[in-house]
């Protein structure tokens, strides 16, 4: 688009700032407006300064030079006091300005240019999101996109004011339009003279068809802060920075949550899961940093500081190993400011402070929760999620790093259990032959004492698919098995720990005796009683109900048929017969 002269005025005197540039034209949404390159605005003012005499722009050949090309057409310079106003700046495109305002010294407006297609643009600078995001109007795009390069947008950001860099001319863009793919593209190192890329697009997002309004309405629970979860099953918890509690909803559900948690135009009072901050600013962990030599107690989440001049920086503490100073090792923040501690002594706003060390940098995720397959979370760089809501499928990126894939948690269904007047009794063991298997383990160690917490069946012995609490059936001297709820598997699968129990005076003998797990072993007091475990491989089972009481729909037949776990879990439907 070319300058256009009746848009633009050059003042010499203009009040406390002479020699400004000012855009007059229609505003960005008005009927008409205009926008000039650089280059068009150097060769306007070329062409006004070799002007015999003053027109309305004061400007003629007794007047200083008003600029200057610095060697490509993308990079102009005002010489002599010669200014845009930020207005002006806003009608300006495809490359960068440097100039010397009367008031506020030297400035630097620099060019950005997002080769993609996204349709709207947020810029975070200095810690905050640009809420003038005048680039995003209709007609400036139209006017500055080039389809040929695959340019969606071309504008200028003021980078450089009253003579200092604004944080280092350091950048980030992000593409967060609701039911798009997010993504974000970072000019770290700072802006150069001339345009400064960026690479956003908007592609329909097929995991997010959901209307904005239905997904904020939802409610997931979001706790903060360094957390355990036991995200692979194998007994001991890996650490996180945040806990998602689906409370109902679906994983797609959350995945969409977290979309719109973020989305652009979403308020800027910070939510649960955005750690404080703003959730227009808020990406998650961006570095972990090794500490020593603490003091204090850390607060998650709070500000962090660090640093002096060329050094200093500042982010948002979102986890930490131990809060207790003294004894924390690592922590996770997200960077807001300057540059990343180096040897630096960091500061949190609630008085605790430790030594940098080694600081990581971290794949940062758009949306914050991770990517969703549609039925599975898989979670990005330190995102957990509830142990109970954890499937096949989903996968968790602890803070180590490292990847845990969920087991896969099943559940069997006994339904159409009679809990009126006198109770079915119902049991369901492993199954060997269209058999109850009484013979599934045998005893390594005899119990003999009046006091046996532990039912010892050798090492290995105990099936990786029993669940982690529930209950087995011991084989007495007697012949008898007797019932036992266990609270806990050893981790070499060679013990249950069960309550003191008095074996004294009816021993269990090893070798000979054995045991099975009873995984459902109760009177009913629902009409589908359930057990829960991780899958391995199909087992057969037993199921066993019992009714001989008098009252009631009772009694029946009895009930012994075959039951099956798989990789989707399983059910048994009763039959009851009276046994009339």
């Amino acid at each position: 688009m070319a300058f256009v002269a009746a848009d633009w005025t050059i003042l010499r005197t203009a009040g406390a700032n002479p020699n400004e540039i000012d855009y007059v034209g229609d505003a960005h949404a008005g009927a008409s407006p205009s926008y000039a390159t650089t280059i068009e605005l150097h060769r306007a003012l070329q062409d006004f300064a070799d002007d015999q005499t003053d027109g309305t722009e004061e400007l003629s050949i007794v007047d200083q030079v008003p600029s200057q090309r610095g060697g490509v057409d993308t990079n102009i310079t005002l010489l002599n006091g010669y200014h845009i106003t930020p207005t002006a700046a806003e009608h300006v495109y495809d490359g960068s300005i440097s100039q010397t305002h009367p008031v506020n010294g030297g400035q630097i407006y620099d060019g950005i240019q997002n080769f993609g297609t996204a349709n709207s643009i947020q810029i975070i600078q200095d810690g905050a999101r640009l809420t003038n995001d005048f680039w995003n109007e209709a007609k400036m795009i139209a006017a500055t996109a080039d389809a040929t390069s695959n340019t969606s947008h071309r504008f200028m950001i003021l980078v450089r004011d009253t003579g200092t860099d604004i944080d280092g001319r350091r950048l980030i863009g992000t593409q967060r339009v609701y039911s798009t793919v997010y993504n974000e593209f970072a000019i770290g190192g700072g802006t150069n003279r001339g345009n400064n890329v960026l690479a956003l697009n908007a592609t329909s997002n097929l995991n997010n068809p959901t209307a904005q309004g239905t997904i904020a309405a939802l409610t997931f629970v979001i706790a903060e802060g360094y957390i355990g979860i036991d995200g692979d099953g194998n007994g001991a918890d890996e650490f996180y920075y945040v806990e998602w509690d689906m409370n109902g909803n679906s994983k797609n559900e959350a995945y969409e949550y977290s979309q719109n948690m973020v989305r652009e135009g979403v308020s800027v009072t910070p939510v649960n899961g955005t750690f404080g901050l703003d959730p227009n600013i808020f990406r998650g962990i961006t570095h972990s940093v090794a500490l020593s030599g603490g003091a204090g107690t850390w607060v998650e989440p709070e500000s962090l500081s660090w640093g002096t001049g060329a050094t200093a920086g500042t982010g948002q503490l979102l986890a930490v190993d131990n809060t207790a100073g003294a004894s924390s090792t690592i922590l996770y923040m997200q960077l807001l400011t300057g540059v990343v501690p180096a040897a630096n002594t960091i500061t949190g706003n609630g008085g605790a402070t430790a030594t940098a060390g080694t600081v990581t940098t971290q794949i940062v995720s758009t949306p914050p929760i991770g990517a969703s397959t549609g039925t599975n979370i898989k979670g990005a760089y330190g995102v957990g999620i509830q142990e109970a809501d954890l499937a096949a499928g989903d996968t968790l990126i602890d803070l180590t790093g490292a990847a845990n894939n969920a087991p896969n948690n099943v559940q069997f269904d006994v339904i159409g259990l009679n809990i009126t007047g006198t109770a079915d009794y119902v049991l369901v063991g492993p199954d060997s032959a269209g058999s109850l298997n009484t013979a599934q383990m045998t005893l390594a160690v005899t119990l003999s004492g009046a006091t046996e917490t532990q039912v010892n069946v050798g090492t290995g012995n105990i099936p990786v698919d029993t669940p982690a609490t529930g209950t087995i059936r011991v084989e007495r001297d007697s012949g008898e098995f007797t019932r036992h709820a266990y609270t806990a598997i050893d981790g070499t699968h060679t013990f249950f720990t069960i309550a003191s129990t008095d074996f004294s005076t009816d021993n269990a003998t090893l070798t000979t005796n054995d045991v099975f797990i009873s995984y459902i072993d109760k009177v009913a007091t629902a009409t589908t009683e359930s057990f829960n475990t991780v899958f391995n491989a199909t087992r057969a089972l037993r199921v066993i109900v019992r009714n001989g009481g008098v009252t009631g729909p009772n009694p029946i037949v009895p009930i012994d048929v075959a039951g099956s776990l798989g990789s989707g879990g399983g059910a048994t439907t009763i039959s009851r017969v009276l046994d009339t």
